[in-house]
């Protein structure tokens, strides 16, 4: 329907433009046709600011050229009524029948409603969580699981290509730290003072144990090897069967370490490479025995040292190894879903970008993501300092835990109440909008068994006020997921899922899908019915793009 709609207002304005000026219109697309919906549904179903938008250009008024474009669209074929508001607005209302077609449109469209190509040829890496392998994932990597997991989908859906990746922290101190807590475990003695602490680094010392009997019968260096290795192993196999049981997939789970490792053949590692790329862009210089990178070039504050005086790489090195390994993947975009405490990686990144030879504007994407805290949540009994994932999921649900961390924005700190998220209440917003899917499959099973099936369809009979706002409103999806996917805001879907059940829950006390007594089934009930089962559908695929379930009863 907006794709028709826009391309007869594209065809009227292409005309009016040549008669204005003789090869005014060339270059002009549907790009240039902004349609909206109305704040007030007083007027009209959709409205155009194109008129405003072009008149300049074409040296008209743009009431007049308004004017002008009313009179030609309302002689399209679907069109009620076109009025000019303002300087130049233009308010289109549909007629019944034409607005009602969307209702079939969407059943026969399933699951692919909603798609769209505003995305379409973007090649992107998307990072998040990227969580130490050292411990259990805790409240602050469950928000960005949502939220990246979120994102990664609604860009998917807008015709993007898209890996979702996971970097594994796992060379470094930390990780040598963590072989020895595990170990000290192992052996039965206290953590050491710089460790980790917790009963799952207890449980971790035991399973190395059993999987590595002779384990402490092997020298000290080896034993810290062995140890920190299977320790490695299976808390990394609990982290990844955490995030599968809260519904977010990696494509690629990526070691630290391969940027380390030199291949067998005596090759450079991709860290030894990454300076040396660096250098022959020509952004690096030596000062003092260290090796820098002139990131200052770039906005950053400062210039960034590569390589130690000593001969040891920072962790910058790694961020350029791994940036540049990126790229060489294939990956033209990269988007970094960062935690709130890496606000000072948004420049560092930017402009490794730029001495990499790539648009720090165009070809990377830095998001930071604020703390989040959940009232009366309690540390973990494991890990002792955390409120870990697990847990949290276990307590509110993966639904509901899912859908309200995607419900806000990223980058404002949010408390959650848990009272109100285990409420099975229209005061719990995905109860309320599960809710409004459940239903519409009630009423379709009703329906099935008074006789009412989709064997009809008249849209014409879709005339109560509360269709037409339902129908506008259904139609809204592809837009919304676009403009959800374009500024990585999924809490846009969840706001719309919102407006839109209550609009169904208003059309379901208003409108039957199912006679009274002894009525005979008509048109209208199994008109209504394509309604009914397009707003169900529509539910479906917006929840879905939030991770969340779409339960049939409840």
């Amino acid at each position: 329907m907006t794709q028709a709609l826009t391309a007869a207002l594209l065809a009227v304005i292409t005309s009016l433009a040549e008669e204005l000026r003789p090869g005014a219109s060339e270059g002009l697309s549907v790009a240039d046709i902004v349609l909206g919906r109305p704040k007030s549904r007083d007027h009209g179903d959709w409205a155009s600011n194109a008129a405003l938008k072009l008149a300049k250009n074409l040296g008209v008024n743009p009431r007049e050229f308004a004017v002008e474009i009313a009179k030609r669209l309302g002689e399209a074929p679907g069109i009620a009524s076109v009025e000019v508001a303002g300087p130049g607005f233009i308010n289109i209302r549909l007629d019944t029948a034409a607005a009602g077609t969307a209702a079939k449109m969407i059943v026969e469209a399933g699951g692919a409603f909603g798609l769209n190509d505003s995305q379409r040829g973007r090649t992107i890496n998307f990072e998040f969580v990227s969580a130490n392998p050292t411990g259990p994932l805790h409240i602050g990597h469950t928000r960005w699981a949502a939220l990246g997991d979120s994102i990664a989908r609604l860009l998917i859906a807008s015709g993007a290509t898209v890996t979702r990746e996971f970097y594994v922290n796992d060379a470094g101190a930390q990780m040598e730290r963590f072989g020895r807590s595990v170990l000290a475990a192992a052996k039965g003695e206290c953590a050491p003072k710089d460790g980790y602490a917790g009963t799952y680094i207890d449980d971790l010392g035991r399973r190395v144990v059993e999987a590595k009997p002779g384990l402490l019968d092997l020298d000290p260096a080896e034993q810290l090897t062995v140890a920190g290795n299977l320790a490695y192993e299976f808390q990394l196999g609990e982290i990844q069967a955490s995030l599968a049981h809260f519904n977010v997939p990696f494509d690629v789970w990526f070691s630290e370490r391969t940027l380390h490792a030199r291949g067998s053949d005596g090759r450079p590692s991709l860290v030894d490479e990454a300076v040396d790329r660096l250098r022959a862009q020509g952004h690096v210089f030596e000062d003092e025995g260290a090796v820098w990178v002139r990131t200052t070039d770039f906005g950053d504050d400062k210039d960034r040292v590569i390589r130690r005086s000593n001969g040891e790489y920072t962790y910058f090195a790694s961020d350029a190894a791994y940036y540049l390994n990126k790229g060489d993947r294939g990956f033209a975009h990269k988007i970094y879903l960062l935690g709130a405490d890496h606000h000072g990686y948004v420049h560092r990144l930017k402009a490794l970008a730029g001495a990499a030879g790539d648009n720090p504007e165009k070809d990377i994407e830095v998001l930071i993501g604020q703390l989040v805290s959940i009232n009366g949540a309690r540390l973990s009994k494991r890990a002792g300092n955390i409120i870990e994932l697990d847990d949290l999921r276990d307590w509110i649900g993966t639904d509901a835990l899912r859908y309200s961390l995607a419900r806000y924005p990223a980058d404002s700190p949010l408390t959650l109440d848990p009272e109100i998220l285990r409420k099975r209440t229209n005061d719990n917003p995905v109860f309320y909008v599960q809710y409004a899917h459940a239903r519409t499959h009630n009423v379709a099973r009703n329906a099935a068994a008074s006789g009412v099936d989709r064997s009809e369809f008249a849209p014409a009979l879709l005339e109560h006020e509360t269709e037409s706002a339902l129908l506008g409103a259904l139609q809204e999806l592809p837009r919304v997921v676009a403009h959800a996917a374009e500024v990585r805001e999924p809490h846009r879907v969840a706001r719309y899922l919102e407006e839109l059940a209550g609009l169904y829950h208003r059309w379901y006390d208003n409108c039957r899908v199912i006679p009274l007594g002894d009525e005979p089934v008509e048109a209208v009930h199994r008109t209504r019915l394509w309604l009914n089962d397009a707003t169900g559908q529509v539910l479906r695929n917006g929840l879905g793009l939030l991770g969340v379930d779409t339960p049939e009863r409840m």
